[in-house]
C-alpha cells in the first residue's frame, strides 16, 4: 500500500507525485488515458515529419516556477528552446507590436507607435523587477503564502503599493490607455490578458495581462525541445527513477471514504488501491467532488458552491504542417513564437463580447504558435509546424457568422469553424 495515490498523470499530478517522493513518501499514480501528460502532450498526427503539441505549447510559468526548478528536470533530459522574439501582434496596416527577448528591444519597437511608450514599458518592467520574484513565489506557494506574501507586502509599500494594486485591478483596456499613448503596448497587455480568458473590459484583466507580459519579458515563452511531451517524459522519468509507480489505462471510478477520511481509490476495473496517508486528485473540481468523492460525503455549503462553478471558455484548435514560413505582411511577426491575430484591442473586445452573449465569433481572435520558429526540431528545415486556437462559448446560443454553427460539432460544423479560423 503506497503512502499516497495520485489520480491523474497530468502535469499537476506528476509534479505532486515527484514532490511527495522527495519528501520520502511512496506514491502510485493512476491515469485513465493510455499515456500520461494530460494537456502536456505532443504527437505526429498531422504529418509524420512534424511534431504537433496536442494542447498546451508555451510554458512561461514553468520557466519561472521555483517548484520545477527544484525538480531539476534537465537531469532527465529536458531542454528548453526560445523563438527569436517572444510574441507579436501584427495589424492590418503592417505595423506590429513585438515582445522581444531584451527589454531594450521591446521598448525600441514600442517607440515606433509612440515615443513615450518606450519609457512606459520600461517603467512597468522596473516595477516587475522589484516585486515580480516575490509575486511568482507567492503564486507557487501553498495558500496562504505567508513568507512570500510578507516580502511582497513590504516591497509594495516602497513601490507605491496602493497605486500598483489599483493598476492590477483595472480592466486591461483602461490600464493600456493610462500607460501607453500608442497601440503597441496596449496590444501586448490586452492580448496577454486573453491568455487568461479575461476580456479587455473584465476587472483584473490588467493585472493578468501585465503578469503574462512581464513573465514573457523576463523568462520568455519557452517550449520543450522535441515537443510538449518532452516535459511530461521528464516528469515521468524522474518519478520512476525515484521509485514512484505510474499505471496508465487505469480510470479511477471513486475515492474510498471511511469515517470522513479518504483511504484509497477504486478503479473502473474493480481494483481497490489503498493509501496510507493521502489521496490527491489532478481532476476538475466537479469531477472530484461529485463523481469521485460523492455528494453524500460533502457538506451542503460545498454542494451549493459547486452549483456556481464556472468553466472557462471552450477552445477550438487547428494544426498545420506548412511547407514554408507564414508569409506575414508585418515582417516582425516572422520571428515570434506566439502571434496574436486580432484587429486591435477593439477586435478583442468585440470577440469577447460575442462569447459573453453565447455567440460563435464571426472574426475569432486567434492565438497562433509558430513551433518550428521556437524549436527547429519540430519539422524539416524551411518548414513550419504551426497551430492556432480560438475560444468559443461553453453553451452556444447563436452564430455571429454565416455558417449556422449550433454546437453539435458534426463534420460540417467542425469544417466551417476550421475554415473561419
Amino acid at each position: 500500500m503506497p503512502d499516497a495515490v495520485v489520480i491523474g498523470a497530468g502535469p499537476n499530478g506528476l509534479v505532486a507525485a515527484n514532490l511527495l517522493l522527495d519528501a520520502g513518501w511512496s506514491v502510485e499514480v493512476l491515469e485513465a488515458q493510455e499515456e500520461p501528460g494530460g494537456a502536456v502532450r505532443s504527437d505526429r498526427g498531422v504529418h509524420p515529419d512534424y511534431v504537433s503539441d496536442v494542447f498546451s505549447a508555451f510554458y512561461p510559468l514553468a520557466a519561472a516556477s521555483p517548484v520545477l526548478a527544484r525538480l531539476d528536470l534537465a537531469a532527465e533530459g529536458l531542454r528548453w528552446s526560445h523563438a527569436p522574439s517572444v510574441l507579436a501582434h501584427p495589424l492590418l496596416d503592417g505595423r506590429c507590436a513585438v515582445l522581444e527577448r531584451r527589454v531594450q528591444d521591446t521598448c525600441a519597437g514600442l517607440a515606433g507607435f509612440a515615443a513615450a511608450d518606450a519609457d512606459a514599458w520600461e517603467n512597468l518592467y522596473r516595477t516587475w523587477a522589484r516585486v515580480g520574484p516575490d509575486l511568482v513565489q507567492a503564486l507557487f506557494t501553498p495558500f496562504p503564502p505567508v513568507r512570500s506574501g510578507l516580502r511582497l507586502a513590504a516591497k509594495l509599500r516602497t513601490a507605491g503599493g496602493l497605486r500598483l494594486a489599483r493598476k492590477l485591478a483595472l480592466p486591461v483596456r483602461r490600464l493600456g490607455e493610462e500607460e501607453f499613448a500608442g497601440d503597441g503596448g496596449r496590444l501586448l497587455l490586452a492580448g496577454n490578458a486573453l491568455h487568461s480568458d479575461l476580456a479587455p473590459e473584465a476587472a483584473g484583466s490588467g493585472g493578468f495581462g501585465w503578469l503574462m507580459a512581464m513573465l514573457g519579458q523576463s523568462h520568455g515563452f519557452p517550449v520543450p525541445v522535441g515537443g510538449a511531451g518532452a516535459l511530461t517524459a521528464a516528469l515521468v522519468s524522474r518519478l520512476r527513477r525515484k521509485g514512484g509507480v505510474l499505471r496508465c489505462g487505469q480510470r479511477v471510478a471513486s475515492i474510498v471514504v471511511r469515517g470522513g477520511t479518504a483511504v484509497g481509490v477504486r478503479t473502473a476495473g474493480g481494483e481497490t488501491v489503498g493509501a496510507r496517508r493521502a489521496v490527491l486528485a489532478d481532476t476538475s473540481a466537479t469531477a472530484l467532488y461529485r463523481d469521485l468523492v460523492g455528494e453524500e460525503h460533502l457538506p451542503s455549503r460545498l454542494l451549493r458552491d459547486l452549483e456556481r462553478f464556472q468553466w472557462d471558455f471552450s477552445t477550438f484548435k487547428v494544426d498545420w504542417a506548412l511547407t514554408g514560413p507564414v508569409p506575414w505582411t508585418a515582417p516582425q511577426a516572422t520571428g515570434a513564437g506566439t502571434v496574436h491575430v486580432a484587429d486591435g484591442v477593439d477586435g478583442l473586445t468585440r470577440f469577447a463580447a460575442q462569447i459573453a452573449m453565447g455567440q460563435v465569433p464571426d472574426e475569432p481572435f486567434a492565438l497562433l504558435g509558430q513551433m518550428t520558429t521556437a524549436d527547429p526540431s519540430r519539422s524539416p528545415a524551411g518548414t513550419e509546424s504551426a497551430w492556432a486556437y480560438t475560444h468559443l462559448p461553453q453553451r452556444i446560443t447563436a452564430d455571429a457568422g454565416p455558417d449556422r454553427i449550433t454546437g453539435r460539432w458534426d463534420t460540417r460544423e467542425q469544417e466551417a469553424m476550421a475554415d473561419r479560423l
